[in-house]
């Protein structure tokens, strides 16, 4: 299932972040925040190509030629992102069945195009079982995967796991 859009009443603003080289020639990714006061926001969608961020976080942001440029994450909210690369003999049917079990752990997500989608992964879900569903969807071609962020709490163990 898809995130839940911000809705047009909410008062909601554009921050932007610079990207680096490697995203050339992206040079920006703008997400949309809650306004908190004193120069700080909350992020209410998925970064499709930042990293080191996920929806909730709450960063600071000072203007800059118009727009408000991001300095600094200030706070956590506990969410982790992903995002898939669909191959190209993945069909939308295919993509549909595939990612039920994901929305069925409690995923959210948000299509940058038909084959980039950035995956909101909530505190409450297990992220493990998330990575698991992620690595077989990679397991059977229908996609390639990255973690962009993870902000759930991890094992330690030697085992393959989120963020390592």
């Amino acid at each position: 299932m898809e995130s839940q859009r911000p809705q047009p009443d909410e008062a909601l603003v554009k921050i932007v972040f610079n990207l680096p080289d490697r995203c050339a020639p992206l040079t920006t990714e703008s997400l949309w925040a809650e306004p908190l006061g004193a120069n700080l926001y909350r992020l209410r969608n998925v970064p499709f190509y930042f990293y080191g961020v996920s929806e909730q976080d709450v960063v600071k942001a000072e203007e800059a030629n118009g727009q408000l440029l991001v300095s600094a994450t200030v706070d956590r909210g506990g969410h982790s992102t992903y995002r898939i690369f669909l191959s190209e003999q993945t069909s939308e049917e295919q993509f549909s069945q595939d990612w039920v079990p994901l929305h069925e752990l409690g995923c959210t997500y948000e299509r940058a195009t038909r084959r980039l989608i950035a995956i909101d992964v909530p505190p409450h879900v297990d992220v493990y079982a998330v990575y698991e569903a992620l690595e077989l969807g990679e397991k059977y071609r229908r996609w390639e995967f990255e973690e962009g962020h993870c902000g759930h709490p991890v094992r330690d163990s030697p085992a393959r796991r989120p963020n390592s």
